[in-house]
Protein backbone atom coordinates (compact mmCIF):
# COMPACT_ATOMS: atom_id res chain seq x y z
CA UNK A 1 0.00 0.00 0.00
CA UNK A 2 1.14 3.33 -0.66
CA UNK A 3 0.12 6.54 1.04
CA UNK A 4 0.18 9.67 -1.05
CA UNK A 5 -0.07 13.07 1.05
CA UNK A 6 -0.72 16.62 -1.12
CA UNK A 7 -3.01 19.39 0.33
CA UNK A 8 -4.55 19.09 -3.46
CA UNK A 9 -7.48 16.30 -3.85
CA UNK A 10 -6.82 16.11 -7.49
CA UNK A 11 -3.32 14.91 -7.01
CA UNK A 12 -4.22 12.52 -4.31
CA UNK A 13 -6.89 11.39 -6.29
CA UNK A 14 -5.10 10.71 -9.43
CA UNK A 15 -2.30 9.27 -8.21
CA UNK A 16 -4.79 6.48 -5.86
CA UNK A 17 -6.37 6.25 -9.49
CA UNK A 18 -3.33 5.41 -11.09
CA UNK A 19 -1.81 3.15 -8.57
CA UNK A 20 -5.11 1.25 -8.74
CA UNK A 21 -4.90 0.79 -12.34
CA UNK A 22 -1.47 -1.24 -11.51
CA UNK A 23 -3.43 -3.38 -9.02
CA UNK A 24 -1.67 -1.61 -6.41
CA UNK A 25 -3.61 -0.23 -3.38
CA UNK A 26 -3.04 3.80 -2.05
CA UNK A 27 -4.56 5.96 -0.37
CA UNK A 28 -4.76 9.78 -0.53
CA UNK A 29 -4.75 11.92 2.29
CA UNK A 30 -4.41 16.05 2.68
CA UNK A 31 -1.17 17.10 5.73
CA UNK A 32 -3.44 17.30 8.46
CA UNK A 33 -5.27 14.25 8.09
CA UNK A 34 -2.16 12.38 7.44
CA UNK A 35 -0.28 13.48 10.46
CA UNK A 36 -3.29 12.92 12.37
CA UNK A 37 -3.51 9.34 11.25
CA UNK A 38 0.11 8.77 11.20
CA UNK A 39 0.35 9.58 15.09
CA UNK A 40 -2.50 6.88 15.47
CA UNK A 41 -2.21 4.50 12.81
CA UNK A 42 -1.92 1.10 13.83
CA UNK A 43 1.71 -1.10 13.59
CA UNK A 44 -0.16 -3.54 11.35
CA UNK A 45 -1.29 -0.59 9.24
CA UNK A 46 1.95 1.19 9.26
CA UNK A 47 3.63 -1.86 8.53
CA UNK A 48 1.34 -2.41 5.42
CA UNK A 49 3.00 0.81 3.90
CA UNK A 50 5.55 0.12 1.20
CA UNK A 51 6.20 3.46 0.53
CA UNK A 52 5.35 7.18 1.39
CA UNK A 53 4.82 9.87 -1.60
CA UNK A 54 4.92 13.30 -0.39
CA UNK A 55 3.38 16.15 -2.85
CA UNK A 56 3.31 19.83 -1.90
CA UNK A 57 2.64 21.37 1.36
CA UNK A 58 4.30 23.94 4.14
CA UNK A 59 4.85 21.04 6.64
CA UNK A 60 6.57 18.92 4.33
CA UNK A 61 10.57 18.79 5.14
CA UNK A 62 9.06 18.06 8.97
CA UNK A 63 7.22 14.87 7.96
CA UNK A 64 10.49 12.58 7.26
CA UNK A 65 11.37 12.48 11.04
CA UNK A 66 7.55 11.99 11.80
CA UNK A 67 7.29 9.09 9.79
CA UNK A 68 10.82 7.54 10.44
CA UNK A 69 9.48 7.34 14.11
CA UNK A 70 6.74 4.76 13.18
CA UNK A 71 7.55 3.69 9.76
CA UNK A 72 10.83 2.43 7.78
CA UNK A 73 8.96 2.29 4.73
CA UNK A 74 10.99 4.58 1.62
CA UNK A 75 9.69 8.23 1.49
CA UNK A 76 9.52 9.96 -1.40
CA UNK A 77 9.12 13.24 -2.76
CA UNK A 78 7.18 15.23 -5.35
CA UNK A 79 8.28 18.56 -6.75
CA UNK A 80 6.84 20.76 -9.35
CA UNK A 81 10.18 21.88 -11.15
CA UNK A 82 13.81 21.01 -10.49
CA UNK A 83 15.23 23.46 -8.57
CA UNK A 84 18.37 22.33 -6.49
CA UNK A 85 17.84 24.10 -3.70
CA UNK A 86 14.61 22.80 -2.80
CA UNK A 87 16.10 19.16 -3.94
CA UNK A 88 19.05 19.21 -1.53
CA UNK A 89 16.60 20.42 1.38
CA UNK A 90 14.50 17.45 0.99
CA UNK A 91 17.56 15.12 1.11
CA UNK A 92 19.00 16.97 4.26
CA UNK A 93 15.08 16.74 5.88
CA UNK A 94 14.84 12.55 5.50
CA UNK A 95 13.67 12.26 2.37
CA UNK A 96 15.01 9.01 0.06
CA UNK A 97 14.09 10.51 -3.14
CA UNK A 98 13.19 13.01 -4.89
CA UNK A 99 10.90 12.58 -8.32
CA UNK A 100 9.27 15.16 -10.89
CA UNK A 101 5.78 15.49 -11.61
CA UNK A 102 4.51 13.88 -13.84
CA UNK A 103 6.00 10.62 -12.63
CA UNK A 104 4.19 7.34 -13.59
CA UNK A 105 3.61 5.43 -10.48
CA UNK A 106 5.59 2.59 -12.49
CA UNK A 107 8.96 4.80 -11.97
CA UNK A 108 7.93 5.47 -8.06
CA UNK A 109 7.60 1.40 -7.23
CA UNK A 110 10.71 1.36 -9.36
CA UNK A 111 12.34 3.93 -7.17
CA UNK A 112 11.05 2.68 -3.46
CA UNK A 113 12.17 -0.75 -4.10
CA UNK A 114 15.71 0.39 -4.72
CA UNK A 115 15.35 1.84 -1.03
CA UNK A 116 14.44 -0.79 0.23
CA UNK A 117 17.50 -3.00 -1.44
CA UNK A 118 19.92 -0.16 -0.70
CA UNK A 119 18.47 -0.49 3.05
CA UNK A 120 18.38 -4.46 3.24
CA UNK A 121 21.23 -5.17 0.83
CA UNK A 122 23.90 -6.62 4.00
CA UNK A 123 20.95 -8.78 4.92
CA UNK A 124 20.28 -10.05 1.03
CA UNK A 125 23.59 -11.21 0.85
CA UNK A 126 23.89 -13.34 3.32
CA UNK A 127 20.55 -15.10 2.50
CA UNK A 128 20.88 -15.11 -1.48
CA UNK A 129 22.31 -18.67 -1.85
CA UNK A 130 19.53 -21.16 -2.03
CA UNK A 131 17.54 -18.06 -3.59
CA UNK A 132 19.60 -16.72 -5.92
CA UNK A 133 17.51 -18.46 -9.01
CA UNK A 134 14.43 -16.30 -8.21
CA UNK A 135 14.26 -12.89 -9.91
CA UNK A 136 12.16 -10.29 -8.60
CA UNK A 137 11.49 -7.30 -10.27
CA UNK A 138 9.21 -5.21 -8.24
CA UNK A 139 7.74 -3.13 -11.24
CA UNK A 140 4.49 -5.24 -11.89
CA UNK A 141 6.26 -8.05 -13.94
CA UNK A 142 6.24 -11.93 -13.55
CA UNK A 143 9.45 -13.37 -11.42
CA UNK A 144 11.68 -15.28 -13.01
CA UNK A 145 13.16 -18.71 -12.07
CA UNK A 146 16.64 -19.89 -13.96
CA UNK A 147 15.20 -17.05 -16.74
CA UNK A 148 11.87 -18.68 -17.38
CA UNK A 149 9.46 -16.87 -16.09
CA UNK A 150 6.51 -18.00 -14.04
CA UNK A 151 3.04 -16.26 -14.21
CA UNK A 152 1.42 -15.56 -11.22
CA UNK A 153 -2.12 -13.58 -10.54
CA UNK A 154 -1.45 -9.98 -9.35
CA UNK A 155 -1.77 -10.73 -5.44
CA UNK A 156 -0.08 -14.03 -5.20
CA UNK A 157 3.21 -11.90 -7.34
CA UNK A 158 2.57 -8.73 -4.97
CA UNK A 159 2.70 -11.45 -1.86
CA UNK A 160 5.73 -12.65 -2.94
CA UNK A 161 7.42 -9.26 -3.52
CA UNK A 162 5.70 -8.37 -0.03
CA UNK A 163 7.88 -10.98 1.23
CA UNK A 164 10.75 -10.63 -0.07
CA UNK A 165 11.35 -7.51 0.73
CA UNK A 166 10.87 -8.50 4.34
CA UNK A 167 13.37 -11.29 4.00
CA UNK A 168 13.83 -13.04 7.03
CA UNK A 169 10.70 -11.15 9.11
CA UNK A 170 7.29 -12.68 9.87
CA UNK A 171 4.47 -10.90 8.44
CA UNK A 172 1.11 -11.47 10.18
CA UNK A 173 -1.65 -12.50 7.55
CA UNK A 174 -3.33 -9.00 9.18
CA UNK A 175 0.10 -7.45 7.51
CA UNK A 176 0.03 -9.24 4.73
CA UNK A 177 -3.50 -8.75 3.99
CA UNK A 178 -3.44 -4.55 4.71
CA UNK A 179 -0.39 -4.33 2.33
CA UNK A 180 -1.99 -6.06 -1.03
CA UNK A 181 -5.21 -5.03 -0.24
CA UNK A 182 -5.25 -1.84 1.30
CA UNK A 183 -5.31 -0.97 5.59
CA UNK A 184 -8.61 0.41 4.44
CA UNK A 185 -10.19 -1.93 2.31
CA UNK A 186 -13.58 -4.18 4.52
CA UNK A 187 -14.86 -5.50 1.47
CA UNK A 188 -12.52 -8.69 1.32
CA UNK A 189 -12.06 -11.05 4.10
CA UNK A 190 -8.50 -11.78 5.26
CA UNK A 191 -9.37 -15.46 4.93
CA UNK A 192 -8.20 -14.74 1.29
CA UNK A 193 -4.08 -14.58 2.36
CA UNK A 194 -4.46 -18.13 3.10
CA UNK A 195 -5.60 -19.11 -0.35
CA UNK A 196 -3.19 -17.20 -1.98
CA UNK A 197 0.05 -17.89 -0.27
CA UNK A 198 -0.88 -21.76 -0.38
CA UNK A 199 -1.27 -21.58 -4.30
CA UNK A 200 2.27 -19.21 -4.41
CA UNK A 201 3.79 -22.11 -1.94
CA UNK A 202 3.23 -24.95 -4.34
CA UNK A 203 4.42 -22.79 -7.99
CA UNK A 204 7.51 -22.28 -6.17
CA UNK A 205 8.44 -25.52 -4.68
CA UNK A 206 7.58 -26.98 -8.23
CA UNK A 207 10.25 -24.73 -9.96
CA UNK A 208 12.93 -24.70 -6.79
CA UNK A 209 12.33 -27.86 -5.34
CA UNK A 210 11.42 -26.41 -1.48
CA UNK A 211 9.41 -24.26 0.06
CA UNK A 212 11.02 -20.59 0.58
CA UNK A 213 7.80 -19.93 2.55
CA UNK A 214 8.13 -20.74 6.18
CA UNK A 215 4.29 -20.76 7.45
CA UNK A 216 3.62 -20.56 11.63
CA UNK A 217 0.43 -21.14 12.84
CA UNK A 218 -1.25 -17.71 14.56
CA UNK A 219 2.55 -16.52 14.20
CA UNK A 220 2.47 -16.14 10.19
CA UNK A 221 4.68 -16.14 7.11
CA UNK A 222 8.61 -15.55 6.35
CA UNK A 223 10.59 -15.68 3.17
CA UNK A 224 13.75 -17.72 3.67
CA UNK A 225 16.82 -19.07 2.46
Amino acid sequence: MYVIMDERPMVTDGYVASFSREGVSAVGLRATDFKGWLQTAREPDLDAVQGFLLGDCEQRPALPELIQKRSRAPIIAMIETRCLTETLDLFTAGIDDVVRKPVHVREIMARTESVWRRSQRSTAKAVMDRTARLKVYFDGRDPDIDGETIALPRRERQILELLIRNRGRRLTKEQVFNAVYGAFSSDVDESVVESHISKLRKKLREKLSFDPIEVRRYLGYAFVS
